[in-house]
């Protein structure tokens, strides 16, 4: 596939641009001299957080990018399903594939249901829902509003035509393997690979950059080539 010139990292629910899988791109990105940028969705305020922020964030951050180029974005469980969105809605058309990780691409229509009607009507009742941010390594609130404005959104039958790259852990508990095969069945675009791991995709990290770096139509690491570990 043709050289990257940006790729643009969207990272999940409770996390940050610090996230373990956004700075192992930015690194090896690096190494190839391709740019690379990464929104902070808990800016200016976590408990604000909504997916209509999430996509405005994401297209001022396309507008952004300066280099030649096309750009890709790789989106991260919340991430990706905004990903699949923006790419959708990308002003400039610049975007032109896509590497999803644990998409959580049917966060519009679950909503968070696994609180329950009655933690949603609690949730719906104070305004605010306890969660622990992994990016802040402690809890914090996030307002009522995340879960109205996701009803607005359906990644599930959004059709992207562009090449798609996806990783899905087997033993994942916070994403459905089965939706996220049954959803790839029937797109030729999408390139799924499931793995024995769980969301985080923490023991598949070498495996997924090897196959994002040929997906970024980027040459093999020279290090690797020479037999030389990059580390962690």
């Amino acid at each position: 596939m043709t050289r990257v010139g940006h790729v643009l990292y969207l990272h999940g629910f409770a996390s940050s641009p610090a996230s373990s899988k956004a700075t192992r791109f930015q690194r090896e990105l690096a190494a190839h001299g391709v740019g690379f940028s990464c929104p902070d969705f808990n800016e200016p305020s976590f408990e604000t957080l909504t997916i209509t922020r999430m996509l405005d964030q994401t297209q001022q951050a396309l507008d952004g990018v300066s280099a030649p180029g096309p750009v890709a974005v790789i989106g991260s469980s919340l991430g990706a399903f905004v990903a699949v969105h923006a790419a959708a809605r990308d002003r400039r058309g610049n975007v032109d594939r896509l590497i999803l990780l644990a998409p959580a691409l049917d966060f519009g229509g679950n909503r968070m249901r696994q609180l329950g009607e009655h933690g949603i009507d609690e949730w719906r009742r104070t305004g605010r829902l306890r969660v622990f941010h992994h990016g802040a390594g402690e809890e914090r609130e996030i307002g009522y509003a995340l879960y109205e404005d996701a009803a607005r959104y359906d990644a599930l039958t959004l059709e992207v035509p562009l090449p798609m790259l996806v990783y899905q852990g087997r033993k994942d508990e916070s994403v459905s393997p089965a939706m996220v095969e049954q959803w790839a069945r029937g797109r030729p675009n999408v390139e799924l690979h499931l793995v024995d791991d769980g969301h985080q995709l923490t023991g598949s990290m070498e495996e997924i950059w090897r196959n994002s770096e040929r997906f970024l139509g980027l040459p093999g690491n020279p290090s690797r080539r020479e037999g030389t570990e990059v580390g962690e």
